[in-house]
């Protein structure tokens, strides 16, 4: 996921980014990340959804020709 990342340097972003926006800030950025992250996945899921049904619709149209 990380590429090469290794530990050590996944741990000094952490800790850099822990000192930029302090102790308060971070709850309130992993909790806007997460909502980010669960907007982007239901919008591909509707997406996958609807092209999907409307693959269905042009079959069924197809078949009545």
């Amino acid at each position: 996921m990380f590429g090469s990342l290794g530990i050590w340097e996944i741990l000094l972003i952490v800790l850099i980014v822990a000192l930029l926006f302090g102790g308060k800030k971070l709850p309130e950025l992993g909790k806007g990340l997460g909502d980010g992250i669960k907007n982007f996945k239901n919008s591909l899921s509707k997406d996958d959804s609807e092209d999907s049904g409307e693959k269905e619709d042009k079959s069924e149209n197809e078949k009545g020709n």
